[in-house]
């Protein structure tokens, strides 16, 4: 019981750390939400996508969230920046927002979560690029799904969490209390995504910042728990080396959630990686969109050009 009351204590607090981080986008009036639907996955259940077409015979990218979010609450600032250039495909994961409902969370199921959307829309060589949590699923595609990736951009990423003593005590405290509380957090999850699922279609014209609130409470906090306590058991530096496609790493130099430097080990372990560094926390994505979007820019075009070139070196 006092882990649910802790879980509820937080959610309330992230809640009021959003409102005040997303009060300056009250006076950004041009930044526009693209419209979403449902896109029913086979024998997987359905999630919510947003697709911007980019221009004709443009290549494809697969944005993936950060944990406690939405598609769209992360990559909002610069989706349109990318339909520039890019065919760009937003879904919300499962558990998250109005992703697929299941029994279970774990990182696996999130990887094929995106080959089935890669399969679905029949997109070709995509890059994967994924934010935080994102990141992680992303290397978990590769892993799982290596034919099915053209490339892959990491963002404020890690190969492990569990790196220090108070990492490890915590994340072992996650997975023992989520473990406990697990046929509980089902329930509590699937009522909460189901109603998060049918007032988020009926929410009326809001102004971004209350537009955001929105999406950041369409994740229950249960869910959330159970996320981070999957994330604990994340550990891809046996097979980095391994990554065979186009790589970058986009690091926040001034990330308080995951120090640089491991990022940079990460970066160094993967062969041929680029390492491209925005000024920002590990948040920057959103609440310091203008330091991070074209650092993020670039490596998503220098990972693109990279996969051209190999396409050419293989025809």
């Amino acid at each position: 019981m006092k882990v649910m009351s802790v879980l509820s204590r937080v959610g309330s607090c992230l809640g009021t750390a959003v409102r005040k981080q997303l009060d300056p986008y009250v006076a950004l009036p041009d930044v526009e939400i693209p419209q979403g639907r449902w896109l029913q996955l086979p024998r997987r259940g359905r999630t919510w996508l947003t697709e911007l077409p980019g221009p004709p015979g443009a290549p494809t990218i697969v944005l993936l969230h950060a944990v406690g979010c939405t598609g769209m609450l992360t990559w909002f600032p610069v989706v349109h920046r990318l339909a520039e250039r890019y065919r760009v495909v937003v879904f919300d994961q499962r558990w998250h927002g109005r992703g697929i409902i299941s029994e279970s969370f774990s990182l696996h199921d999130c990887a094929d979560d995106v080959a089935a959307v890669i399969t679905e829309l029949g997109l070709e060589d995509p890059i994967i690029a994924g934010y935080s949590m994102g990141s992680v699923i992303a290397q978990r595609v590769w892993r799982q799904h290596p034919d099915l990736v053209g490339g892959l951009v990491l963002a404020a990423t890690t190969d492990h969490f569990r790196s220090n003593r108070s990492e490890s005590v915590f994340h072992s405290g996650m997975e023992i209390s989520m473990g406990a509380l697990r046929t509980l957090s089902k329930s509590r999850t699937v009522r909460r995504a189901t109603r998060s699922t049918a007032e988020a279609l009926n929410v009326p014209d809001l102004d971004l910042a209350q537009w955001a609130l929105e999406e950041w409470r369409s994740t229950s906090p249960w869910a959330v728990a159970q996320a981070v306590a999957a994330l604990g058991r994340h550990h891809s530096t046996p097979w980095l080396a391994r990554i065979d496609v186009p790589t970058a790493v986009v690091i926040p130099s001034k990330d308080k959630a995951i120090p640089p430097a491991r990022q940079r080990r990460l970066a160094a372990r993967i062969p041929g990686a680029t390492v491209h560094e925005a000024p920002c926390g590990h948040a920057g994505c959103v609440v310091q969109s203008d330091r991070f979007t074209p650092t993020f820019l670039e490596a998503v075009n220098v990972t693109a050009a990279r996969i051209r070139d190999r396409q050419r070196l293989n025809a």
